[in-house]
């Protein structure tokens, strides 16, 4: 396994950790209290996490081959930084905005968990160069290829534990 595919994986399993730990806590009446009108309560920003997550999941799967490899070694690292960076706010695309799918925050970690599963199964049996696989993200104006978009799936946690932190403690002051 290539140093590339070992580090994805760590991030990968690595978010998954950091975002159970910041939910590990929260009772399901916190969880579905907003702090603020217009802000997205704990489940809604974990329902977030999961759709996104599936929706960028899918974007790969519906990736068209290229025979070159896109490959823009800048963009892949400042995926990595700004998509763990809470600092600087990004509005969600439709796509990953909260629409109540989930009525408890049970039902979202247990979604959570089966997508961040099924997202490591594929990166862990996926031998081919996934830079040769060409999709599109919502936020990005240009192709992007499939293994950006993994970046962004392991980014993605990390940025909204910190959301949820956040929450948490807008909503015990």
């Amino acid at each position: 396994m290539n140093s590339e595919k070992q580090q994805l994986l760590a991030d990968l399993h690595e978010g998954r950790t950091l975002f159970l730990d910041t939910l590990r806590d929260v009772s399901e009446d916190l969880a579905c209290r907003a702090p603020a009108p217009g802000r997205w309560s704990v489940v809604e920003c974990a329902e977030h996490v999961v759709v996104s997550e599936e929706y960028l999941f899918s974007q790969i799967m519906a990736s068209r081959s290229s025979e070159a490899p896109l490959v823009n070694k800048q963009r892949e690292a400042m995926i990595v930084i700004v998509g763990r960076d809470r600092s600087r706010k990004i509005q969600a695309p439709d796509v990953g905005k909260p629409t109540g799918r989930f009525s408890t925050l049970a039902e979202a970690i247990e979604c959570f968990q089966a997508v961040r599963s099924q997202t490591i199964a594929f990166v862990e049996n996926c031998n081919d160069d996934l830079r040769c696989r060409i999709t599109s993200h919502p936020l990005v104006e240009t192709p992007v290829n499939s293994y950006e978009i993994l970046l962004m799936i392991a980014a993605h946690p990390y940025r909204h534990a910190k959301q949820i932190e956040e929450i948490k403690t807008a909503l015990l002051q």
